[in-house]
């Protein structure tokens, strides 16, 4: 399988940049994206290890983490544990992820990835108040009681919110939002180190999502709305305001 060595004449192509000091992982990611939609890599080449792409780049090994780990989300590259980091297809199959999410990935696009999301969010929301059957409010339902008993649980409890607006979203019975929502979850998920921390956080993101829930038992449109406007405006509050990930 094509793979980069550390003699390899391709490996000595690379025309990677040093990163300005304290710029984020978002900066490796789209210098990346150049390299892999080049030409100059077929389908299945394995690329250069974190160590190459460090030094190349003039930045922490943590860096590059992050950024492969967000190119695996987009589908760019495919990680493999013990062996490497993988091209996923060729050029061509790369162009429309690149052109849709390579310029959100050039800089510090954060807050208007949140303003997108919460509009999203909104509006999956209306859709799923109106069409939602009662067996799917009963699977939100279910993953409120997850959350309640993890609140004293951050990772517990993040994967049981995400596993909410998941549901959500899907019952709105649009997929094509519900997509792009999950590729939004992604996308901030990667480039912003926030995590909820603390009991009072999990309490107050927990209490947010039963207003919205509360409000879509009740079939109450309005109320769901305000309910989600609430929400999204507290919890990109959280992540806007959050430390950054730290590059090693």
């Amino acid at each position: 399988m094509p793979a980069f060595s550390e003699n390899d004449p391709l490996n000595m192509r690379l025309e990677l940049e040093s990163v300005p000091t304290g710029s984020p992982a978002s900066e490796v990611a789209r210098q990346l994206v150049s390299l892999l939609t080049a030409g100059d890599l077929a389908p299945g080449s394995r690329l250069p290890s974190e160590r190459v792409l460090a030094e190349r780049l003039g930045v922490g090994r943590s860096a590059v983490r992050e950024a492969l780990a967000a190119l695996e989300i987009l589908g760019i590259v495919q990680i493999r544990p013990g062996s490497g980091t993988y091209l996923r297809g060729g050029t061509s199959d790369l162009l429309p992820t690149t052109l849709s999410w390579g310029l959100m990935l050039a800089s510090n696009r954060t807050r208007e990835l949140l303003e997108i999301r919460s509009s999203l969010e909104r509006t999956a929301a209306i859709l799923a108040v109106q069409r939602a059957t009662d067996e799917e409010l009963d699977a939100l339902g279910a993953t409120l009681d997850q959350q309640d008993a993890a609140l004293d649980d951050p990772t517990a409890f993040i994967e049981a919110d995400v596993r909410f607006h998941i549901l959500l979203a899907r019952a709105g019975g649009n997929d094509v939002l519900a997509d792009l929502l999950q590729s939004l979850r992604s996308m901030l998920s990667v480039w912003v180190g926030r995590r909820v921390t603390t009991r009072e956080a999990t309490e107050a993101a927990y209490r947010e999502h039963r207003a919205v829930f509360d409000a879509m038992r009740s079939r109450d449109v309005a109320a769901t709305q305000r309910a989600m406007d609430e929400h999204m405006a507290t919890a990109s509050a959280r992540i806007e305001h959050a430390d950054p990930v730290p590059t090693e």
